[in-house]
């Protein structure tokens, strides 16, 4: 009997002491970074993306759908927004643009079927955001906004 429990509490150390795989993964936030805070994490499933540009300039906001309610539009959304609506079984897969003097100029997102929203101004230094693990997706953005624009941008990626 000492034995078997022996083995057992020897299979189940091994067991236990494999790490488990980590599908959270982020993509450093680029841009200057002055402003306060912002993130866009909700509940669900990514399903729409909001995009505000100054006319010829830098990003002025971003809001997110997740399912069916839009969050909080970080900084502004004043003016017409160029929008995409994700199909079902879409994700975002890719975030990228540019960034200079103090803000982000230009953004784009891809999705997993290879459509794309691309806004703003091609100034400045690149970007490229994705996922580190196969199969996850955006599930949220952060960074900082100064109330004119958003100054910096970083994206979390994790499986849905």
């Amino acid at each position: 009997m000492f034995c078997l429990i022996l083995v057992l509490s020897g299979v189940c150390a091994v067991g236990m002491a494999a790490p488990l795989q980590d599908y959270y993964s982020y993509s450093m936030a680029v841009g200057d970074g002055s402003g306060t805070e912002y993130t866009t994490a909700s509940d669900g499933r990514i399903t729409g993306i909001r995009i505000w540009e100054n006319s010829n300039a830098y990003i002025r906001g971003i809001q997110l759908r997740y399912d069916a309610d839009w969050t909080t539009a970080v900084c502004t959304s004043n003016g017409n927004p160029m929008e995409m609506t994700l199909r079902n079984n879409e994700s975002i897969v890719q975030v990228s643009g540019k960034y200079y003097s103090g803000y982000i100029y230009e953004i784009m997102f891809v999705t997993s079927r290879g459509r794309s929203l691309k806004v703003g101004q091609p100034y400045g230094s690149s970007f490229n955001f994705y996922p580190t693990n196969v199969g996850s997706e955006l599930r949220f953005l952060s960074g900082r906004q100064n109330g004119n624009g958003i100054t910096s941008i970083g994206a979390h990626w994790a499986l849905y």
